[in-house]
């Protein structure tokens, strides 16, 4: 029997696979528990993440993937074999071929750990792709025409900015500011405003729930728990979308600044195609309120938000799969 043809979107907060003739079959986060005495792993994916903050001295969630890139081997190793078994990718007699995604601008180690991570997990073939040419292809933009098309991903960990013509990047950038940067700057604003801490996840849920970052975003408030910094006491307070747009203003600000480098870089009959076509937000990021109007307004070319953001880059390794020959240009 033929091993399957698998794509992965390696992402720092969520692990996505697609396999060929099935589509996307697990979206999990990227999170392993493990025993800190033993060194056994009780928990990969989503019911690991539920004990992020939550679990005793001796269990430890570890994301193993950070800025995109491998942190940890083993437990990257580990948790891909663990959801590769689990959609039934590999089994003693069949290896499948595995195209992974990575950001635009990782080093040659990088890709190596990335590679035999995958190799470690059963794989016959391993090929490595570039994020946003993926998100592109998975969000419908028709890459291989002599045309541009800009995309912004914007993941867990880094945000992935791409000109793409002819099947290839033009001009390209990658920083390491995306979700969790926002997440950050949530409980930093909040611990020097409210002298309130409050973890990862209540963090999440403010992004998600109020989070704005345009002056005529969503008017929203929210009552947040956490435990007083100066009584040591569980405490609640309220806080404003406004305030989320305050404490989120850099973080964005770096993908804004790093957005108009790439277009200052793009050839000017490409530049022409982007205000025809507008560019395509994809990722988790994409989804936080107000930023298509803000990236507009700064790049005055239209920005529209792709129909599956958080799907775009899985979506896009399958198509590729079946169009191995046409689109991967280099293996690793």
């Amino acid at each position: 029997m033929m091993g399957k043809d698998i794509g992965i979107d390696l992402g720092t907060a969520n692990v996505l696979i697609h396999i060929k003739g099935k589509g996307v079959v697990l979206d999990e986060p990227s999170v392993v528990a493990i025993d800190s005495d033993g060194k056994r792993v009780l928990a990969v994916g989503e019911e690991a993440r539920r004990m992020v903050g939550r679990t005793p001295g001796n269990i430890t969630a570890i994301r193993p993937l950070k800025d995109g890139v491998i942190a940890d081997f083993e437990i990257t190793e580990t948790m891909l074999k663990y959801f590769i078994d689990r959609v039934g990718g590999r089994s003693w007699y069949s290896h499948p071929r595995i195209l992974i995604c990575a950001p635009t601008n990782i080093t040659s180690v990088e890709q190596k750990s990335i590679r035999e991570a995958a190799e470690h997990s059963g794989a016959k073939e391993v090929y490595l792709e570039e994020e946003p040419k993926a998100a592109a292809i998975g969000a419908g933009m028709d890459i291989f025409e002599p045309s541009g098309n800009m995309v912004v991903d914007i993941g867990g960990g880094t945000t992935d900015v791409a000109v793409l013509s002819m099947g290839d990047i033009v001009t390209a950038s990658s920083l390491k500011v995306a979700g969790d940067k926002f997440d950050a700057a949530i409980i930093k604003y909040i611990k020097t405003k409210y002298k309130l801490l409050i973890g990862e996840r209540t963090a999440e849920d403010i992004k998600i729930g109020i989070g704005t970052v345009h002056p005529n975003g969503r008017q929203a408030e929210m009552d947040i728990r956490g435990r007083d910094m100066v009584s040591g006491l569980p405490l609640t307070v309220t806080i404003t979308a406004k305030e989320i747009q305050e404490a989120l203003a850099d973080p964005v600000s770096s993908i804004v600044t790093t957005a108009k480098s790439v277009l200052e870089r793009t050839p000017p009959e490409l530049s022409a195609d982007i205000i025809d076509r507008g560019v395509i937000l994809t990722g988790g990021g994409a989804l936080l309120n107000g930023l298509d109007e803000l990236l507009a307004e700064e790049l005055h070319v239209p920005v529209l938000i792709a129909e599956d953001p958080m799907h775009c880059v899985v979506k896009g390794t399958g198509i590729m799969l079946d169009n191995l020959d046409k689109v991967l240009r280099r293996k690793f």
